[in-house]
């Protein structure tokens, strides 16, 4: 909750799908979180020669990431590692009793090009580290998921909606997004300062 542009397209998608089950996901926050340190300390890992050799040819909030994500103490991708198994547990157990996860991208429309911030909760945040904070949990334990854009009424940019589904099962994230497009709810419009 809090996130007004999100829920108005999930209430979009859910409506349209006839959606019977809506229950928050428990330990999303905490596979997020998990998620982010686990990213962060791979990508320094990957990087690691680059920022030795050429630290200035990474943009200022890319290069602050990996270096911070190259001095994470072990112990905590260790905590990271065990929290992102849990996680994945639980999101099996989910999929248990429901075929598909529906969950928005972001907590609001796509930003404009330069935007540096993002009002969650009221509060400002960065953008760049808080754009993905409903994608991590599920990208971090290797579930298929589709995006979507559906463009809510007198926007001027789409907000993505996802649709996750169990592992191996591509083809109900893909079949659900069909008929989102089928539905007219999910369209691949330009943003209107281009139309």
């Amino acid at each position: 909750r809090g996130f007004p542009e999100a829920e108005q397209a999930m209430e979009l998608v859910c409506q349209a799908l006839s959606v019977t089950k809506v229950s928050p996901l428990s330990g999303a926050e905490e596979g997020r979180a998990a998620a982010y340190l686990i990213t962060n300390a791979e990508s320094a890992t990957f990087h690691r020669e680059r920022l030795q050799t050429r630290l200035a040819d990474f943009d200022g909030d890319t290069r602050e990431r990996f270096l911070a994500g190259s001095l994470l103490p072990a112990s905590w991708l260790v905590k990271a590692q065990q929290v992102r198994r849990w996680w994945a547990s639980q999101m099996h157990d989910v999929f248990r009793e429901s075929d598909i996860v529906i969950a928005p991208c972001t907590p609001c429309t796509a930003p404009e090009i330069g935007t540096k911030t993002l009002s969650i909760k009221g509060k400002l945040q960065p953008l760049r580290p808080n754009l993905g904070l409903f994608t991590q949990p599920f990208s971090a334990i290797g579930l298929p998921v589709v995006n979507v854009p559906v463009w809510l009424p007198e926007a001027k940019l789409p907000i993505g909606i996802q649709i996750v589904a169990p592992p191996g099962r591509e083809d109900l994230c893909l079949r659900v997004a069909w008929q989102l497009e089928q539905l007219g709810i999910a369209r691949c419009l330009l943003p209107s300062k281009y139309q």
